[in-house]
């Protein structure tokens, strides 16, 4: 029975004692009130108890969250072989895999991490710029005009086909690649569909019982995804040579300091690494940038304003795509009151100060996103949604945190603001877009993510 209680999460270890105060009770109720009302309750516990608190999850133990920039900073910039990204990760381990960059610490994670650099930034990143316009103008030549329709399951089309074009290098037009383009992609749409179901994280949850049950449905799926991506990594490895532009490619053909290539169980967790995080994310801010486009009308005035200035009276052209500074600065703000992801953690691998408190090994450090983007003392008129606050600014990377920090900061950041602002342009160049009446847009939890309520309904209207 005991065994049985902590898998379940019902006994604990004691709390380790200097840890900041935070609510009572079991970690299986703290762990109810983080899956099904987070944003309440992490901002009842920051009024009772402050700049930090604690919280108790199964298979996590303690963990302190932080929303002072100061705090932060410590985290982000502290010993990367004392605060683990990869252990606060484990949770995802069983969907992304053992070698995903998110999974990684220490010199396997530096490693992985200036393999997967070069594809991902700069001149390489915006040679995808033709394929994101080319692929969001087709999605809209099917979206209907002045009727209300969820622009949401939209945006994870056109972001899909983005993944599946620059990262896999699918073409739908080459006929041998057809077929396979076709299957590989109704599967990903199942698995994402599948994997936004926040209990299927759960450990006790994980059990594969035949394809009728939860986890069992998303193994079988998770199968045959594995081997088309498998497929794909050995079609790569025959051509060395061919001069293919996709991310996949580069990366069998990228060698490390040791000229090591990666293996095909490193390729697979990062292409499914990219495929969760650079696709969902991305869909989900997207759709929180039309929410924010239907509510804040003068705003929407001066975005489209400018997207006609650089657009003209032709297809945006991509490498203009740095003169949209309103735009970019209308995407951030956005990204603070809309954060994707409310908190990042690091396992404390030995004791270490961090904003003032000492805390022990084991315990989780958690910058908390959400509530330092709310902070009256850092953003003024914190609910108050200003691009403003951007134009010509550069926020302090403790304060505005979306794709997390440190050495650990989000390595898909540049490619996923660069494609949220080409496929925002190329919709405002053609769209109009108007709020439903009487929809009242909310908050929900989509696994690990927060993405908005009713697949954000939409008016659009041609402009074009």
């Amino acid at each position: 029975m005991a065994g049985i209680a902590a898998r379940l999460g019902l006994r604990t270890p004691p709390r380790k004692a200097g840890l900041p105060p935070g609510p009572r009770g079991l970690a299986v109720a703290h762990l109810w009130h983080w899956l099904r009302r987070p944003i309440p309750w992490m901002e009842a516990c920051a009024r009772r108890y402050g700049d930090a608190f604690t919280i108790r999850l199964p298979w996590q133990g303690d963990v302190v969250f932080f929303s002072d920039p100061d705090a932060i900073k410590d985290i982000f910039t502290g010993p990367s072989d004392v605060l683990y990204a990869g252990e606060a990760n484990v949770i995802l381990e069983p969907i992304l895999g053992t070698s995903s960059l998110l999974m990684l610490d220490g010199e396997r994670h530096l490693r992985e991490r200036r393999l997967l650099m070069p594809p991902l930034h700069g001149e390489r990143m915006h040679a995808y710029g033709d394929v994101m316009r080319e692929i969001t103008e087709r999605a809209m030549e099917t979206w209907p005009s002045e009727r209300a329709f969820p622009i949401h399951p939209e945006m994870q089309g056109i972001t899909l086909d983005v993944i599946m074009r620059a990262v896999f290098g699918m073409e739908a037009n080459d006929s041998e690649e057809v077929a396979k383009t076709v299957r590989l992609r109704a599967l990903l749409v199942s698995l994402l569909a599948k994997a936004t179901n926040p209990l299927l994280l759960l450990p006790p949850l994980q059990f594969d019982l035949g394809p009728l049950t939860p986890w069992g449905g998303l193994a079988a799926v998770m199968e045959e995804v594995d081997s088309l991506i498998f497929a794909q990594i050995a079609a790569r490895r025959r051509a060395r040579g061919d001069a293919r532009p996709d991310v996949l490619s580069m990366l069998v053909g990228a060698r490390d300091e040791r000229g090591r290539p990666m293996t095909d169980a490193e390729l697979r967790d990062e292409m499914m690494t990219m495929l969760l995080a650079g696709h969902e994310t991305t869909a989900t801010t997207l759709a929180w940038t039309f929410h924010r486009l239907t509510a804040h009308p003068e705003v929407r005035g001066r975005v489209v304003a400018e997207v006609d200035r650089v657009a003209g009276d032709g297809p945006l052209d991509p490498a203009r795509v740095g003169e949209l500074e309103y735009l970019d600065a209308f995407i951030r703000e956005t990204l603070r009151l809309n954060p994707i992801i409310p908190i990042v953690g690091r396992k404390l691998q030995a004791p270490m100060r961090i904003g003032g408190l000492e805390l022990d090994e084991g315990v989780m450090a958690a910058p908390c996103i959400y509530l330092t983007h709310r902070r009256p003392d850092v953003w003024p008129d914190p609910l108050r949604f200003d691009p403003d606050r951007f134009v010509g600014k550069k926020p302090s990377p403790y304060a505005w945190l979306p794709f997390g920090g440190g050495v650990r900061r989000c390595i898909g950041m540049a490619f996923a603001l660069y494609e949220l602002k080409v496929v925002l342009a190329t919709v405002l160049s053609q769209f109009d877009v108007a709020p439903v009446r009487g929809e009242r847009t909310k908050v929900v939890r989509r696994s690990i993510t927060f993405a908005p309520s009713a697949d954000m309904p939409i008016v659009l209207r041609r402009r074009r």
